[in-house]
């Protein structure tokens, strides 16, 4: 089965073709990150516009790098939600044009299914597993016990982590998107110059809150004077990235423990995180997979693993799909699998 995939959640827009759910052929992505740099966060309006005029640029540059044409593609998968309704919107309506006009099949997935489910285009990995979402917008912990079958037992309360290091890296003078400058920051800091607060790290569930780390680096910057010392802004980025890694890694891993799950998946823009990697791949707990630099990012690649499942069980979404900016991971499986009745129950 040839797929292409279109993702536009919020400022990437990306197409791909891969073949039956696992062999990327292209994955192509146009970033909108110079776009919205001056505003320091992404500004909904520009980013559809952007969308719009960047669409049929990445279809006609992941169909020709994948060498194969429109009429040899099997199914289209586009991501339904959850993410800007406007930037949703270009990729949904651009997915449900071409399914019209070539007459192929079109399924909607989830966003965040496609990201935790990315390490599978590098990976065989035996289900079931726990699996943390990690982003600029999301901060969730599952049991994915198949495709379609997901189980929700925390998130954050406020801040997701990815939203934390860009809002501190804006505190500190850098320039957006600032995540990544924090984790090169923090390679060179001293994470001990700093005692930062680990919220939540003692309670018994599994729930997150970054709001506090937040507001305790703004309060500790107050006292300073500014511009910073280098050795002190990287002394700072580094103990803030160790108390928000803190939280993740022991909290994810105390989960694992507790439901009995041997594998663990980190996936999304925050596993890109040269700490959280390394903490989670020195534990020798239980197997831990990460996807690949390109695959943490939003990307189309990442919802043909989904996708693939879905068409192959004859599971397909019709042409008055819309886009959704709100919607449950767990909701969203149990409405896939019941259109195919005989995998309810799938995974256990």
């Amino acid at each position: 089965m040839l797929l292409l995939t279109l993702e536009s959640s919020c400022d990437e827009t990306s197409a791909a073709v891969v073949r039956d759910g696992k062999t990327v052929l292209s994955n192509i992505v146009a970033s909108q990150i110079d776009i919205h740099a001056e505003y320091g966060g992404v500004v909904p309006e520009l980013a559809a516009r952007h969308h719009l005029q960047s669409c049929p640029v990445v279809i006609d540059q992941a169909l020709r790098k994948a060498g194969v044409t429109l009429e040899q593609i099997d199914g289209i998968c586009v991501t339904r939600g959850p993410g800007l309704i406007g930037a949703l919107l270009v990729g949904v309506s651009a997915a449900k044009a071409l399914a019209f006009a070539c007459d192929i099949p079109l399924v909607g997935v989830h966003h965040i299914e496609g990201h935790i489910l990315a390490p599978l285009l590098e990976n065989d990995i035996e289900f079931p597993y726990l699996a943390l979402a990690v982003s600029g917008g999301h901060t969730h912990l599952y049991i994915v016990r198949h495709i379609g079958a997901y189980e929700l037992i925390g998130h954050t309360l406020d801040d997701a982590a990815g939203e934390a290091f860009d809002k501190v890296a804006k505190m500190c003078g850098l320039s957006y998107p600032g995540g990544a400058q924090i984790d090169q920051l923090a390679a060179v800091g001293d994470a001990k110059m700093f005692n930062f607060p680990r919220p939540m790290l003692q309670h018994k569930g599994y729930n997150f809150s970054f709001s506090g780390i937040k507001t305790a680096v703004m309060t500790q910057l107050k006292k300073m004077e500014s511009p910073l010392e280098a050795d002190v802004l990287a002394g700072l980025a580094a103990s803030f990235q160790a108390a928000v890694v803190e939280v993740l890694y022991k909290k994810t891993l105390r989960a694992a423990q507790e439901y009995k799950l041997k594998r663990i998946v980190v996936a999304g823009g925050v596993a890109c995180n040269s700490g959280l990697r390394q903490v989670f791949t020195k534990s020798g707990a239980t197997e831990v997979f990460f996807p690949s630099a390109k695959l943490c990012a939003d990307n189309a690649a990442m919802l043909a693993v989904a996708g693939e499942y879905y068409l192959n069980q004859g599971i397909t979404s019709d042409l008055d799909l819309n886009a959704c900016s709100t919607w449950p991971l767990e909701q969203a499986g149990a409405e896939m699998l019941d259109l195919q009745p005989e995998t309810k129950n799938i995974g256990g």
